[in-house]
């Protein structure tokens, strides 16, 4: 059974990571607060956790 798991992940791993990759994009372009581009909202969520929290819950 754990074999039949690991192939899965394996085959389906680039199609899965391609998934988060859009709903992290998807996040940063919601996000309103910071001026700037993709790029910078990126650099910024990584460098500060408060806002990486707020991209991430955003509120409504």
């Amino acid at each position: 059974m754990a074999r039949i798991a690991q192939l899965w992940r394996r085959e389906h791993g680039a199609q899965n990571f391609a998934v988060l990759r859009h709903m992290a994009l998807s996040l940063l372009r919601q996000e309103k607060s910071a001026p700037g581009g993709i790029k910078v909202k990126r650099l910024k969520a990584g460098w500060d956790d408060t806002y990486l929290t707020k991209v991430l819950f955003p509120e409504n």
